[in-house]
């Protein structure tokens, strides 16, 4: 997968933009626990949506807890890992966490 790593704040705000033209899936990945690993490498195994439909980031929560934050903050979707959001036009149109992250409705809600 082709994933862009968030690793400053100011990502989110060129995220959420992005999201006008294109949607956009946060995945919040804690990388010290077991279930947030098997839940990415399920999402990951699982994942065949074209690769032009959908850009995709990753938040390692470990290393930046407070980017987590912001977004919780600014998408009012309340903090979880792992987690997966997805934007579209500056909105939350998808949010699931540990075995309800699902491709299929994923796929359901980028239309």
């Amino acid at each position: 997968m082709n994933w862009s790593e968030i690793t400053e704040i100011k990502q989110l705000e060129e995220i959420i933009n992005s999201s006008k033209e294109k949607p956009v899936l946060i995945f919040k990945h804690s990388t010290r626990c077991g279930i947030s690993r098997f839940a990415l490498k399920s999402f990951e195994r699982s994942y065949d949506i074209d690769e032009n439909s959908l850009d995709l980031y990753f938040l390692d929560l470990i290393s930046y807890r407070q980017i987590s934050s912001a977004i919780a903050e600014k998408l009012g979707v309340y903090h979880e890992s792992p987690q997966v959001i997805v934007i579209l036009k500056g909105t939350v149109i998808y949010s699931a966490s540990h075995g309800d992250i699902l491709v299929e409705d994923i796929k359901k809600a980028i239309g």
